[in-house]
């Protein structure tokens, strides 16, 4: 029912097979022979003819195109022929019908139009598009959130679209990967962090469309790729492509701070408004109009961490300073500071009223806009403290703004007597001369007269009025564009990571900079859109040649560049016809005709003026099909844009072009008494930056250089004592010269006091090493090499020198050409706005305008060639890499092998091509594709693990039978070697062995009963540490085994009364207890374990009966439990499982409480689980459980043990889960001397024996009748089956990028930052589980699990991706996973040692302190009684002792006190001591 064509092109004849459309049998169809100049009215009166069918009826020859969603009516001059020619070549030849392309022979209708009588649907769809037109019925709403799955691709039906989603505010659309943001002139509350999260690692497309979508998928795509990527948005004025960066730029900083925040992240977001403020201003069209170029390159680690960033600007619109239109504004920041200043600062910048400043005489604000202002100057204080604008720098800005507004002010009038201008007035003179810090004589002078060069003098010339003005404008736009660039390069230099200068080296021959560390970087271009006012002049003119390159770079990206592909690897493609703008381009650009360059050479010329340069316009572009002439006295010219006609006003273009700051301003600022507006108008940053600290420096050396003086004068006995030569100056001259070699490289003049002759030897010294550190200033060098194209206002017209600077023109295009030049570099994604409506008016959609923005930006080829093409392409080499899995194992022909693949998944043929080196897919094909991908893993992986456990199970049975054979043969022979034992006599009773230790063998019967005790106080096991530790003081060291055992086990009860439990029992410490002296004795001292164990027993029996007679005694005391504080209680009083903290707002922003706005930088509170926003007073009325964890357990509700959300099974916040916490007891009693007690696995049967019962009954269970392997089996069960990971799915990419880091500092700091954003309950849970962790790992010599064995067994259990997520890319992430799990353990043990530690030392001071006051009590008990004794007559001290009968070892007294003794019976004066 085709056409199809076999052609021989060197042939006069052609061959044509046609095929009706109509046609009862499918194929029927003749073969024709027509030449190749035969037109489609002869084909079809041939095929007519031949197939017999009524001649009386009209017929049409369509060419259907399936790949491009086109079918092409033929003319009737038009020539198949010809246009088979234009088919790929596989399709030019004979082919099946499948193949895409085809001619279709059907009816036609008398008045033109084409029937569709076999196309039911689309035939349906005429029918009811004519009713709607017909006003029968209503138009039924389309549902489409990508423009590629219209049915019907036109105009009307892609603004339908549009104009159907922006009346349900959804002001976002899809063009495959292209968004679509319709400008609603109205805050729309989608922006919230929770947004961000929703968002967050999804493919574009699968949710709504938002400009969130577009960052995520940019930076995923980085990081996958390692690919620089860039996000560009185009629009017009008013379209809102300043707010769009805004939202991009705060995803992109949301979705970086992943565990660790470098503080690069919150100077970003505070550079924004600052710029803003700065730079932008309300114009016709918009609110906030940029009027300036700006491109954000955020620069990234190959982890996803922000490393820093770039900001460049091009062209700010200096001329809006002192002029614009009557409904437009200044910049946004003389308002903020005259309105929300305070009183103080009022009159410490000397603020006037906005309407008395002739700057701001055309617009004053109104009322209504106050309030808001009073906040944004507010919010602007913020946003510069958060660059790094310090207070006084942030007074000295606006110092400088009040002095530009002053600077309008002045007036002019002639002088009364003589030449020149009278200036005034004084008030206002005398306010700039203070704001400036200038002598008003100088002011006056640069504001009044220029200086000109002669060949032998100086010309001093007075202005004229209109020069004066231009004068009095040229310092205002001067100092105001200097500010800015200042401000750039300021933010420039807080964006800087300070490692990025250790990956610099410098060039010093080329002077170049390199960099030897490559990063990823993620760039944001936000450039003033298209503007056509009623009066256009030289701004206006750059900013549409910028867009008119900028349109150019994306139909190259999506059009040319995406079909030349196609067709160098020969896949069957009709080109799409677009819009080429490459001739407008070079009405701008082209040399030497261009209009750039007739400007120059017109501007170079002192005699030229606007009248001759618009008439060379006309001269040379006169038959230029972009250039429109206009009436001969019209100063103006016109110029076809791709987005319509333009007229520009030719007044001022060539002084504009040369708008460079003037001598005689330079002058008078550089004679300030204010460094930081020296640094304004310095022409070189690094050198003033240089000179400011030199300067400083030599002031500071002066002025310690008089304090040494004035001391040497008051002291000058000293000075004869000083030795110069001890000081090492014996090479003072090589010294200075130096420092004076080291300044001369600055590129000025030796200062007069740097003179030997004027500086002491000492200072020169100290001099020598100031200057080595100023030398190293490589961060302003680097911004410098980085931002150099775009510092137009550096341009400096100096007296002495006859080379010009380079026009504002030819640095603009300097500019611009390095732009495009790293958006080739980069991938890019494409952001395209729409203005709503020319009013301004909230929600109001005008088709008109909308449709225009639509057909100048080529929207429905954009439409077209994204339905038709492929958005997914791979090499061979790429396919088989990532879906090798699918493909056979040897692949030979990677062209039929893939196809087959293809085939064999269920995808169309007309969805997919294969092309000579790469496979081309539509998006939801490789999406299917990925789907059974992830399917055939998931299978693949089952499969091992099923063949895996089977293995383990075989080699446990192969284990336990042979062991069983073991037995039965060694039973067999005790057997036999019993009845040899039982025939033989012998004389006499046996006698047991001696015991050595006689206390340990009298066990009786009520030790066992005293083990059935429970432990339910903390303070018990504290004591019953003490206890044993006196116990073990008094053993002997013969006793090793007894020994080293209880040492250990205190340690363990340490460990255990650090940790609050209720369910520890003796029997179970006595179980450990045996299980240690059985590891510690080996098997060759196995018969002494039952010795210590009763020794043990008899020595607990003794302290449960002293404690019981000890709880007899005392009174039963409940102990409130004070909880420290720590920095986890962010919000303690967090309603409904929600976990909030103070959030800083950096965009406007709704709270999800009372849907009232949150202010940029202002204070709110976000849950960290589910990123609710809300204000805090809005914490109280919350009703809305959190989404990012599990409610509460509901009274009454039976919940199981295994498989439930973790916030379910505790009863507190900072409790363990019953059943986890029983389990891991019972390992720490029993199981830390089993090998591998966490790499073997245990009988399947008695683990489900065990885990029905722990679902049943946990309390009732015993642990004690399960192997040790069962257990720790279950405990890995148990974190597995939890819905939400211990290490929360939100928060796993934020663990891997933490881990990834590159400093250890780094990434331990990073992660314990983000534990502390788990909920409570999982951090509590998860803290036991490490520390559980911890004791295991300490005891790796006897089970022989270590740190990293334990972190690859949990690391999958705690730390786990979601299970949507692609399990290849997962499978990547195991050693970051692993890594992260491992450092906690480690650190754990650290922390564990650390206080183990720190008890022993304090245990050994309370012994040392102990004994030192049993001696000190033991020396005064035996001086006070010796003293006692010295004072009785010796009679009576005989009589006293026997009396008493004192032994030796009570009081004794040896010779020399007895001798001292008989001498204070003769001598009784020492009594009186």
């Amino acid at each position: 029912m085709y056409l199809s064509a076999n052609r021989r092109i060197n042939t006069a004849v052609c061959a044509l097979q046609i095929y009706p459309r109509f046609a009862i049998q499918p194929g029927q169809g003749c073969i024709l022979r027509v030449p190749k100049e035969a037109t489609a009215t002869t084909v079809i009166k041939t095929a007519v003819a031949t197939l017999d069918m009524d001649s009386s009826k009209p017929y049409i020859l369509v060419e259907v195109q399936e790949y491009g969603g086109e079918e092409w009516v033929l003319q009737a001059s038009d020539q198949p022929v010809q246009r088979v020619l234009l088919w790929p070549r596989k399709a030019q030849d004979k082919h099946p019908q499948s193949d895409g392309y085809f001619f279709a022979l059907q009816e036609g209708s008398y008045d033109g139009s084409i029937q569709y009588d076999v196309m039911a649907s689309v035939r349906q769809e005429k029918v009811a598009q004519g009713l709607v037109n017909r006003g029968f019925v209503t138009q039924h709403p389309q549902k489409y959130d990508d423009l590629c799955n219209l049915p019907e691709l036109t105009e009307e039906s892609i603004l339908g679209t549009l104009r159907h989603r922006f009346h349900k505010q959804k002001i976002y659309t899809f063009a495959s990967n292209i968004l679509i943001a319709v400008n609603p002139f109205k805050f729309l509350p989608i922006y919230n962090p929770r947004y961000v999260k929703m968002y967050e690692n999804h493919t574009l497309g699968k949710l709504e469309p938002h400009v969130f979508a577009i960052a995520d998928a940019a930076f995923h795509t980085m990081l996958n790729k390692q690919v620089n990527q860039c996000i560009v948005i185009s629009g017009e004025s008013g379209s809102g492509k300043t707010q769009s960066t805004n939202f991009l730029i705060h995803c992109l900083t949301a979705l970086s701070q992943k565990g660790y925040t470098s503080g690069v992240e919150r100077t970003i977001l505070g550079a924004g408004p600052v710029l803003e403020a700065f730079g932008n201003a309300k114009t016709a069209y918009n609110n906030n109009s940029s009027r300036f170029g700006k491109f954000i390159q955020v620069n990234y680690l190959e982890s996803g961490v922000v490393r820093g960033a770039v900001v460049e600007k091009y062209l700010l619109e200096k001329c809006r300073l002192v002029s614009r239109g009557k409904t437009e504004r200044n910049y946004h920041v003389f308002y903020y500071l005259l309105i929300g200043a305070s009183e103080e600062e009022k009159d410490e910048f000397k603020l006037l009223r906005p309407e008395e400043y002739h700057y701001l005489k055309e617009e004053i604000p109104i009322s209504e806009d106050q309030a808001e202002m009073k906040h944004e100057f507010r919010r602007l204080h913020q946003a510069m403290e958060m660059v790094g604008f310090l207070p006084p720098t942030k007074k000295q800005i606006f110092s400088v703004l009040s002095a530009i507004l002053y600077l309008g002010n002045v007036m002019y009038e002639p002088k009364v007597v003589g030449e020149g201008l009278k200036v005034g007035p004084d008030r206002v003179l005398s306010a700039i001369s203070d704001l400036l810090k200038v002598k008003v004589e100088l002011l006056v002078e640069a504001l009044t007269t220029r200086k000109a060069m002669t060949a032998n003098d100086t010309l001093i010339l007075p202005y004229s009025p209109s020069e004066a003005i231009t004068a009095r404008d040229s310092m205002a736009k001067s100092l105001y564009s200097a500010l800015f660039d200042w401000i750039v390069l300021r933010i420039n230099h807080a964006l800087l990571n300070k490692r990025d200068l250790e990956d610099i080296c410098l060039d010093i021959e080329f002077d170049k900079i390199f960099s030897s560390s490559q990063c990823l970087s993620i760039g944001v271009l936000d450039i003033f859109g298209f503007e056509n006012f009623k009066m256009n002049s030289f701004e206006q003119f750059c900013i549409n040649y910028a867009n008119e390159q900028l349109q150019y770079y994306c139909n190259q990206r999506i059009f040319k560049l995406e079909q030349e592909e196609y067709m160098a690897e020969g896949i069957i493609w009709h080109n799409i016809d677009y819009p080429d703008n490459i001739g407008c381009i070079s009405l701008f650009s082209k040399k030497p005709t261009g209009l750039f360059y007739l400007l120059d050479e017109e501007s170079n010329f002192p005699q030229a003026t606007d009248s001759t340069l618009l008439e060379k316009f006309k001269q040379q572009h006169q038959d230029n099909p972009f250039f429109v002439q206009t009436p001969v006295r019209e100063p103006a010219f016109v110029i076809r844009h791709f987005a319509g006609k333009v007229k520009y006003q030719i007044k001022d273009f060539r002084e504009k072009n040369t708008d460079h700051m003037r001598p005689d301003i330079v002058a008078l600022l550089r004679s300030s008494e204010c460094s930081y507006l020296r640094q304004l108008i310095g022409a070189n940053p690094v050198a003033v930056f240089r000179w400011g600290i030199l300067r400083a420096t030599i002031r500071t050396l002066a002025v310690f250089n008089e304090a040494g003086r004035s001391w040497a004068e008051k002291h000058p006995v000293f000075i004869s004592f000083l030795n110069i030569s001890d000081l090492g100056l014996g090479s003072i001259r090589e010294l200075h010269a130096k420092v004076l070699q080291s300044l001369k490289q600055f590129g000025g003049e030796v200062p007069q006091k740097l003179r030997l002759s004027t500086i002491s030897i000492v200072l020169n010294v100290i001099l020598l090493f100031s200057v080595q550190n100023l030398i190293d200033s490589h961060s302003l060098k680097f911004i410098m090499g980085l931002t150099q194209h775009n510092r137009a206002t550096r341009s400096l017209l100096h007296l002495h020198t006859k080379k010009k600077p380079p026009s504002i023109s030819a640095q603009f295009q300097a500019s611009l050409s390095k732009l495009l030049e790293t958006l080739r570099k980069a991938e890019p994604f494409f952001v395209r706005c729409i203005r709503s409506n020319g009013d301004k008016r909230e929600m109001h959609f005008d088709d008109a305008l909308v449709l225009q923005q639509l057909r100048y930006t080529g929207m429905l080829q954009t439409v077209r060639i994204r339905r038709s093409g492929y958005g997914a392409k791979f090499t061979f080499k790429e396919f088989t890499e990532q879906f090798r899995v699918l493909l056979p194992k040897e692949i030979s022909t990677p062209q039929q092998d893939i196809t087959s693949l293809l085939t064999k998944i269920g995808l169309p043929s007309s969805s997919f091509q294969i092309g000579r080196t790469k496979v081309f897919l539509k998006e939801s094909e490789r999406q299917i594709l990925q789907e059974a991908l992830h399917k055939e893993v998931m299978r693949s992986i089952i499969i091992l693990q099923r063949w895996f456990r089977a293995c383990l199970m075989r080699k446990q049975y192969l284990r336990e039978r042979e062991g069983i054979i073991t037995i039965q043969v060694l039973f067999v022979w005790l057997a036999r070697g019993c009845l040899v034992i039982n025939s033989a006599t012998f004389p006499g009773p046996r006698r047991n062995p001696t015991i050595k230790i006689s206390r340990a063998t009298r066990v009786q019967e009520k030790w066992n009963a005293s083990l059935d005790r429970e432990i339910t106080d903390s303070n018990e096991l504290h004591h019953l540490d003490e206890f044993l530790g006196n116990q073990v003081c008094v053993l002997s060291e013969t006793e090793k085994i007894f020994f080293l055992a209880t040492t250990q086990f205190r340690d363990t009860i340490k460990s255990m009364y650090s940790i609050s439990n209720s369910n520890i029992g003796y029997k179970d410490l006595m179980s450990g207890y045996q299980k240690r002296v059985a590891s510690l004795a080996g098997l060759k001292k196995a018969s002494e374990v039952p010795l210590v164990v009763n020794l043990f027993q008899s020595v607990l029996d003794g302290f449960i009966r002293g404690e019981l007679k000890r709880l007899e005694t005392e009174p039963c005391k409940v102990k409130e439990r004070n909880r420290r504080k720590s920095k986890r209680d962010k919000c303690p009083d967090g309603p409904l499982g929600h976990l909030f903290s103070t959030y800083q707002v950096t965009i406007m922003q709704s709270c999800d409480q009372c849907s009232s706005y949150i202010w940029g930088m202002e204070k709110a509170f976000m849950c960290s689980s589910c990123k609710m926003v809300c204000h805090k007073k809005c914490l109280s009325k919350i009703t809305v459980n959190c989404t990012g964890h599990c409610d509460r357990k509901k009274e009454g509700e039976q919940t199981l043990h295994f498989g439930v959300p973790l916030c379910a099974l505790v009863r507190t916040a900072d409790s363990v889960p019953f059943v986890m916490e029983k389990m891991l007891v019972h390992v720490e009693m029993n199981g830390l001397y089993t090998e591998g007690i966490y790499r073997k696995s245990g009988s399947v049967c008695r683990a489900k024996e065990l885990h029905h019962i722990l679902e049943k009954d946990p309390q009732a269970v015993s642990l004690d009748n399960y192997p040790i392997h069962t257990i720790t089996g279950l405990v890995k069960l148990w974190l597995r089956e939890l819905p939400d990971p211990l290490m929360t799915y939100s928060l796993y990419n934020d663990f891997l990028y933490a881990a990834d880091l590159p400093e250890a500092s780094e990434r331990l700091r990073a992660i314990y930052r983000k534990l502390d954003e788990l909920p409570p309950s999982n951090f509590s849970t998860l803290e036991r589980l490490i520390f559980h962790l911890v004791k295991v790992a300490k005891e790796e010599a006897h089970n022989r699990m270590s740190a990293n064995a334990l972190a690859i067994l949990f690391a999958p259990c705690i730390l786990r991706c979601p299970d949507s997520s692609d399990p290849l890319l997962s499978m990547k992430d195991i050693n970051k996973t692993t890594l992260c799990v491992e450092i906690l353990i480690n650190e754990q043990t650290r922390c564990y040692n650390q206080k183990m530690e720190e008890i022993q030392q304090l245990e050994n001071a309370e012994a040392m302190a102990i004994n030192q006051l049993k001696l000190r009590r033991q020396n005064t008990v035996r001086n006070f009684t010796y003293w006692m004794i010295c004072t009785l007559p010796f009679n009576s001290f005989i009589f006293l002792k026997k009396l008493v009968n004192l032994s030796e070892t009570v009081v004794s007294l040896d010779s020399q006190q007895q001798a001292s003794w008989q001498e204070s019976q003769s001598d009784r004066s020492w009594l009186a001591f």
